[in-house]
């Protein structure tokens, strides 16, 4: 981890070719900007002279100044000095002229803050350590202050001592100390970096920065609501910008961007973060086309240089493709074992339950290859599997072996196995050791069954030393054509929408929105990283009228809180799209970090605590006051039935 922050602080060195604006024009000139990127002067306006991990053999003879924090230290001899930048071997001098010096570098304790003066010399042969960037040079120190002395730490600051996360959380400020979470915020820097040098200098977006306040919005998840002044009014913290960029192009800035902070009420969810990081993009007179060049360009400009090369453009695949194949609409396709439909091998079967599955509409037969399954998984994986199957999805999974001896009472296995064996080999090229998991029932619960199972298969065959997923290998994926509306899960006859209101529907489908809008396909379009979903976007809508009566008729919403956006698109709103990629889970998947909370500086806890402020707190009855709110206490009894309701867990 160490050499990849070097790495990357060498990176930000180099200096990048000539950037020259695509913008023409007066505004051109008058946004002109530098035609060359500076080489970063890391230790400006500061006391030191160097950082710790810059110095090299070049730098012999030199008298340095250096500031940073006790990493180690070894029989009062020397020490290691650490900064953000890397590590160096301070000598602790012997000679009792230096007393006083000594005295400081040996009594203070570790991760204390120290400023150290001395010369560069080289490390006494036999003593280079070619595993350290400075391993070959050392300081001999004239003159040294302890800047702050550090007391006894919750942990130590090193990246294999094993900590919980609540530990880290409750005490962030010293987790950033590590060395890998110091290179995902750089690395992060640079990348934001890059992107605003893609998108402005090449591109000629406008960074425009959109308000915080904003009032309630129709559909989507549940928003944090802020009091007001006013009795019974509240703000609403924006779930993103989403109506803000569409306004903007109808004002006529044609191409808008902004690294976006947004809020979403989603309770305890492990991967997501009440308040995240997006990088949000708009452009008027463009099509899906277009916005995926884009993306791919800037995603294959701001990519790291310690990471392969991206590769453009993107494979594409529509959603039914997706959920036919993966089970999914986020799929990992690094590895294969892809999901089969053998409805029409079945179609005269005499097996009852895969009659009674295809005797109903929708109905299928699906099954999932697992590649030497016979030799990786264990009965009670399969029965495993065959419980998830039952208790998530209720529908039953059966598990069908080649060899006889390994039918484990599977009620198809004998009948495929006597009648339909060399059928199924030859569609699927069954393999002697590889296992088939079955399962029958509506087609899109059926694929989303053997989604997971895949996955879960995936996990099992890898902690068995079966390589599938390669984490050095980045394969992105588009996913397009998904339907306009889905139906709401507490009420079946009602739609909502599948991305947002505002996606316009496919133009070969418009004409469905008025006879059977569930089979509408959208301008809806996702951008999928390893089984990950880091963007989504679609085209918009830009007539009032067509706006309006998907918002009240087929959403049964109330268009007046849309009023502003319906009004403005009266007024000669051009044709527009957008995209918003998710940073925090973008960097999580290029840096490989275990979460996105080890991506972002102060993350919340998954319960969306701040365990080191203990936010979010209560506040005083008269400073409520203002607001028009007063609280109301839960009883005792109250509250342990909603303890039962809600059982309590720990936040990591």
């Amino acid at each position: 981890m160490f050499c990849r922050l070097s790495r990357l602080c060498r990176d930000l060195s180099r200096p990048t070719r000539r950037v020259t604006p695509l913008v023409r024009g007066s505004l051109s000139r008058s946004l002109g900007l530098t035609s060359q990127r500076r080489i970063p002067e890391f230790s400006s306006f500061v006391a030191r002279t160097n950082t710790c991990g810059e110095l090299r053999s070049s730098h012999l003879g030199q008298e340095v100044t250096l500031c940073g924090w006790i990493q180690y230290r070894r029989q009062n001899i020397f020490l290691v000095l650490r900064d953000f930048h890397g590590l160096v071997q301070v000598i602790i001098p012997q000679e009792e002229s230096a007393a006083p010096v000594k005295k400081i570098l040996c009594e203070a304790p570790i991760e204390s803050v120290l400023q150290v003066s001395g010369t560069v010399i080289s490390r006494p042969p036999g003593q280079a350590n070619p595993k350290m960037p400075t391993g070959e040079i050392e300081i001999k120190v004239k003159t040294a202050e302890l800047l702050n002395s550090c007391k006894k730490l919750p942990f130590e600051i090193k990246d294999f001592v094993k900590k919980t996360e609540a530990l880290r959380l409750q005490y962030r400020y010293l987790d950033l100390r590590s060395f890998q979470k110091q290179y995902y915020l750089r690395l992060r820097s640079q990348m934001v970096m890059k992107i605003r040098e893609y998108l402005c200098n090449l591109h000629g977006f406008v960074d425009i920065e959109t308000p915080t306040l904003f009032k309630r919005t129709p559909g989507g998840a549940k928003e944090f609501v802020v009091p007001s002044r006013e009795p019974g009014k509240f703000y609403c913290l924006p779930q993103s910008p989403q109506q803000f960029k569409q306004l903007l192009m109808v004002g006529g800035l044609d191409r808008y961007f902004q690294v976006a902070r947004c809020y979403r009420d989603e309770g305890s969810r492990p991967d997501r973060q009440p308040e995240f990081t997006q990088i949000d993009i708009e452009m008027s007179f463009v099509d899906q086309t277009g916005i995926q060049r884009l993306i791919e360009g800037l995603l294959q400009y701001s990519w790291p240089s310690d990471k392969d090369p991206v590769m453009v453009p993107f494979p594409s695949m529509t959603f039914a493709e997706a959920l036919a194949s993966y089970g999914t609409d986020k799929p990992d396709t690094r590895f294969e074992m892809k999901i089969i439909d053998f409805s029409d091998v079945f179609r005269n079967t005499e097996v009852g339950f895969l009659q009674d599955a295809l005797s109903k509409p929708g109905g299928s037969v699906k099954a999932l290859c697992i590649p030497e399954g016979a030799k990786y998984l264990k009965r009670k994986d399969i029965e495993s599997i065959r419980k998830f199957a039952a208790d998530h999805f209720h529908q039953d999974i059966y598990p069908i072996f080649l060899k006889a001896n390994r039918n484990w009472n599977s009620p198809v296995a004998k009948f495929i196995m006597e009648e339909q064996r060399l059928g199924l080999t030859r569609l699927i090229k069954i393999q002697e050791e590889d296992v088939v998991l079955l399962t029958a029932g509506e087609h899109r619960k059926a694929c989303s069954l053997l989604g997971k199972v895949r996955l879960e298969c995936a996990d099992l065959l890898e902690a068995r030393g079966v390589v599938l997923r390669d984490p050095a290998v980045f394969s992105f994926l588009w996913v397009v054509d998904f339907p306009l509306f889905l139906p709401k899960k507490e009420n079946p006859s009602e739609l909502e929408s599948t991305h947002h209101p505002f996606t316009a529907p496919h133009p070969s489908d418009i004409h469905l929105l008025y006879t059977e809008p569930e089979k509408v396909r959208s301008q809806h379009y996702d951008l999928v990283l390893n089984g990950s979903e880091i963007g989504g976007g679609s085209i918009r809508i830009h007539d009032s009228e067509l706006q309006r009566y998907i918002l009240a008729t087929l959403l049964k919403e109330d268009v007046k809180l849309l009023s502003h956006l319906l009004q403005a698109l009266d007024y000669g709103a051009p044709p527009h799209g957008g995209i918003a990629l998710g940073l925090d889970r973008l960097i999580c998947l290029v840096t490989g970090a275990p979460s996105i909370r080890d991506v972002i500086a102060f993350p919340k806890s998954f319960r969306g605590h701040d365990l080191m402020s203990n936010a979010p707190d209560s506040i005083p009855p008269e400073e409520l006051k203002p607001y028009h709110i007063q609280v109301s206490r839960s009883t005792d009894s109250s509250a342990e039935k909603s303890s039962l309701n809600h059982p309590h867990y720990p936040e990591s």
